[in-house]
């Protein structure tokens, strides 16, 4: 086991899987010379030549359609969009071509491409740079959305993803980037959890907490917190948002009795939304208590200085957990106030 962090996993996964096949190749901005904006492709330019790390310019609808065609031509790409709030010049060839030519072909065309972004926020960007735009791509069939927590996960989970012969979107939360963790770098995907394959971070017995990316993290401290309150809270990273694995997560609420689904990007029409539909649907019997969902706003995401009051944090989930525990106290926590005009459960999420 060697210690890295979520960056540098993520950067040994590329190396690993540009060994191992001579026809995975990456585009971006700035991520030959440079080593990307957060460093994540450094020195692989140098290992493995400009031929197969490629500075593209300023052009992410042109980054992606060149993959289109390199995917057709039988390399697999691996895209990176500088940022998150990036990504939406491109969006059109993700979702009009990307997602759907395998099913357009009936099956004839494979399009083995990856498209990795740093995502969400939490790190004091500026506007654009701090973006949960994943629902976008869930509602879109045919396409892989999946995001890692974990240095092992992003080790593991993006070397399954350039494997794969289908399209993945692979979210990377870049509050996250710096966080260390043990990394099996002789890892076999062979032996390896499924893409898929949504993880039990902690286990508990009174509440289910369903998260995914940077919020699993903040997760695991409320359940910490909840323990010195005699309530012991199961974490789920659902680790792959399309397909999700919702038999892990409804053996957990089956469980618990109670469930509360935490993510950073808007609740309206969220990921969460769909996770608390498919719980009530598979599980109403079970539930002890209405779900609640703790997100971000329904708004722009705010300037960096007010960020912390738009990121879920360890109080908001704590306050949704007294909610599915019947021990409301009332209002929610100050981060988590709702714009004028918003109800208290709105701000609570």
């Amino acid at each position: 086991m060697t210690a890295l962090t979520l960056g540098a996993a993520i950067t040994a996964g590329l190396a690993r899987a540009m060994s191992d096949d001579d026809r995975v190749l990456l585009l971006g901005e700035d991520i030959g010379k440079l080593g990307g904006v957060f460093r994540v492709t450094d020195g692989l330019q140098e290992r493995f030549g400009a031929p197969r790390v490629i500075d593209t310019p300023l052009a992410e609808a042109g980054i992606v359609g060149t993959a289109v065609g390199l995917a057709l031509r039988g390399y697999r790409p691996v895209v990176e969009i500088q940022f998150d709030g990036f990504v939406y010049p491109a969006f059109d060839q993700i979702v009009c071509q990307v997602a759907k030519l395998h099913y357009r072909s009936n099956g004839r065309i494979r399009m083995p491409l990856v498209i990795r972004i740093p995502w969400a926020g939490g790190v004091g960007a500026a506007e654009h740079h701090s973006e949960s735009p994943e629902a976008y791509f869930v509602h879109t069939a045919g396409l892989r959305v999946v995001t890692a927590s974990t240095p092992q996960d992003a080790y593991v989970m993006l070397r399954q993803a350039v494997a794969s012969d289908d399209p993945v979107v692979f979210f990377e939360p870049k509050r996250l980037y710096h966080s260390q963790g043990e990394v099996d770098l002789d890892a076999d995907l062979a032996d390896a959890p499924p893409l898929h394959l949504a993880r039990v971070a902690r286990e508990g017995t009174d509440v289910t907490i369903v998260t995914y990316g940077a919020s699993v993290r903040t997760a695991l401290d409320a359940a910490l917190a909840a323990e010195d309150e005699g309530i012991s809270l199961e974490v789920i990273d659902v680790r792959s948002l399309s397909p999700m694995d919702l038999h892990t997560v409804a053996a957990s609420v089956r469980k618990t009795g109670r469930v509360v689904v935490v993510h950073e990007a808007a609740r309206q029409a969220g990921v969460g939304a769909e996770i608390v539909a498919s719980i009530t649907e598979r599980c109403f019997p079970f539930l002890e208590a209405p779900p609640q969902r703790v997100t971000g706003h329904d708004i722009p995401y705010p300037p960096a200085k007010l960020e912390k009051h738009h990121v879920p944090d360890l109080d908001r989930i704590l306050h949704a957990v007294d909610r599915v525990c019947e021990r409301d106290t009332g209002a929610p926590p100050a981060g988590g106030l709702a714009p004028a005009g918003s109800t208290v459960e709105e701000g609570v999420r």
